[in-house]
């Protein structure tokens, strides 16, 4: 097979490959196709027109270079180990999230291989990497790819994601890639020159959103999505932002990139998962096909986020102020939406539809903390920094023993002390001066001092939030202590089948704002939570089977500040 790229809107199109260019003939769709046969390693890009310099490849699987440069021809074969890994299903699940480029002092695939017994003996089941497509500059949180599917070469390129997917494998986890398909970033975007991928009459917060009315703009996407679970080996993606795709077809994207990847998961024989960011809180991205929803498997609840930080924290401002009653975490917690269709004051309308009730809870991903929820604070301060150890573990066993499927961000398992702060290694000065301006803004606007605000241009806002191993794995200290909390109720969610139930009609709650206190019901469990100045009276007495302090076998009590879980 020689080179092919879909190009309709130059009138030449011409192949560089090494030194060497050729010319290229064009079909009545618009692909143009050299007859070159590809070797792995040639360097090669397309001259469009009557351009001096070449652009890349859209479909490059290697940028050596970088983003502007020409790519390289990858062969995406590769000496697997994995052929008795069967896959794991979400349900039941606990998933880790982690940013490669600050997981490890040397922020790469590799180095992030060494730290996998960490993760084993935490007990989590899914690794969730945030996006690795290729960027412009040194680092980047991963949202601002414009190259989908090229691994960045700061990670170790393709390569090296193939070494780390073996290796999680291996050690018995799973692989979930945070992928990026309603924007591109604002540097190295080179789509436009070749098609009409974007549409121009429409921009979300991040840019022009893609034309998805086009066919070859779709197989663009979900060829990618294939891509990594089939080439690749990933076990699931995460689709970021899905609220900001815009698509009136007959059949929704999300859906088509549902039915395709059920289609592969049968064929490879292992089970795959797409897991939708959105904040429309709209059932139907995770309603099964048969019953007239799209089929993603399940979405990230931020709702429960907001309520369990709200009742830890007391922040009440911007999209907080709706969840300020404990009533909130428990709604969130037994219906797993606490917009349903109720009025929300940050967005000025009512929002969201319930979930039905034979939903099994599992297909919501709930967090106290993650990626956006730290890194979009104007200093990324953590949990971490702003509660003490008790509500650390409160925070930790409503993640964890709550209903639904648990997410960490990497670092809150031993209350990493180190900020998670918004970078960004624009090449471009202009650029980086606009981000960093705009950053600095959108937080004065907010009443926040701007002097407290890092520059995320500056390298040491991107050091800084690199993790500390020496915390989890030093003298006993809040961190070793934290580390054991969750190793603990991971291990008792394994244990307690209650814990893992999906059902909603097990699920019930109790509540009081004052003294603040909740009690949640899953099946013949209860994760009770005290966070009044009071004892909670337990009757009659009942087995502790996890405490967040220091209780008897059989308590009829739960001190001020502090939560467990309780049977009969």
């Amino acid at each position: 097979m020689g080179f092919e790229v879909w190009a309709p809107k130059p009138a030449r199109v011409r192949l560089q490959v090494d030194d060497a260019t050729h010319d290229m003939t064009r079909d009545e769709h618009g692909w143009w196709r050299a007859d070159v046969t590809p070797r792995p390693g040639q360097r090669y890009g397309y001259l469009l027109d009557d351009r001096a310099d070449p652009v890349p490849d859209p479909r490059s699987l290697r940028q050596p270079d970088g983003v502007h440069q020409l790519g390289q021809v990858q062969d995406l074969s590769f000496a697997w180990a994995d052929e008795q890994w069967t896959g794991r299903q979400l349900a039941g699940s606990v998933i880790y999230e982690m940013h490669l480029g600050t997981f490890t002092p040397d922020g790469t695939l590799d180095s992030a291989i060494e730290r996998l017994p960490h993760l084993v003996e935490l007990g989590v089941d899914f690794v969730e990497l945030l996006p690795v497509n290729a960027f412009n500059g040194d680092w980047n949180w991963g949202y601002d790819g414009v190259l989908w599917y090229a691994v960045d070469e700061t990670y170790g390129g393709p390569e090296a994601y193939q070494r780390f997917v073996d290796a999680c494998h291996a050690a018995g986890l799973g692989v979930i890639q945070d992928v990026v398909y309603n924007h591109l970033g604002p540097s190295g975007n080179y789509l436009p020159l070749f098609a009409p991928y974007l549409r121009e009459d429409s921009a979300n917060t991040w840019g022009s959103s893609l034309d998805l009315a086009r066919p070859e703009v779709r197989e663009h996407i979900i060829g990618n999505a294939l891509m990594w679970l089939r080439d690749f080996h990933v076990d699931g993606l995460r689709l970021d932002a899905v609220h900001a795709l815009i698509d009136d077809s007959p059949t929704h994207l999300l859906q088509e990139m549902a039915e395709r990847v059920d289609a592969l998961s049968a064929h490879l024989r292992r089970p795959l998962t797409l897991i939708a960011e959105s904040d429309m809180n709209d059932p139907k991205l995770i309603t099964p096909r048969e019953a007239g929803g799209y089929g993603l498997h399940a979405q990230w609840s931020d709702d429960y986020h907001h309520a369990v930080h709200v009742a830890l924290t007391g922040e009440t401002s911007g999209y907080y102020a709706d969840f300020e009653p404990i009533e909130a975490l428990a709604k969130a917690a037994t219906r797993g939406f606490f917009h349903d269709g109720t009025w929300s004051s940050f967005r000025e309308r009512a929002h969201g539809h319930p979930i039905p009730p034979e939903t099994p809870t599992w297909r919501l991903v709930a967090y106290a903390q993650d990626h956006d929820q730290i890194g979009n604070r104007a200093t990324g301060d953590r949990l971490s920094q702003a509660l003490d150890d008790d509500l650390l573990a409160i925070a930790a066993l409503l993640a964890l023993a709550g209903p639904f499927t648990p997410m960490l961000f990497m670092g809150e398992e031993w209350a990493a002390s180190t900020p998670w702060q918004f970078f960004t290694a624009h090449p471009e000065p202009e650029l980086g001066r606009a981000t960093a301006e705009g950053r600095i803004a959108e937080f004065e606007r907010m009443g926040w001092d701007p002097a407290v605000v890092p520059d995320p241009q500056d390298p040491e806002t991107f050091r800084r939030s690199k993790l500390d191993w020496s915390e989890p794995y030093g003298d006993e200290s809040r961190h070793t202590r934290l580390l054991a909390v969750h190793r603990e109720l991971i291990a008792l969610r394994r244990r307690e089948p209650d814990l893992t139930d999906p059902r909603f009609d097990r699920l019930s709650a109790e509540f009081s704002e004052d003294p603040k206190w909740i009690r949640i019901r899953r099946g013949a469990l209860e994760i009770v939570v005290n966070l009044g100045d009071v004892s909670l009276a337990i009757t009659p007495p009942r087995e502790v089977l996890f405490s967040t302090k220091q209780l008897d076998a059989e308590v009829d009590g739960i001190p001020p500040r502090a939560g467990a879980i309780i049977r009969p």
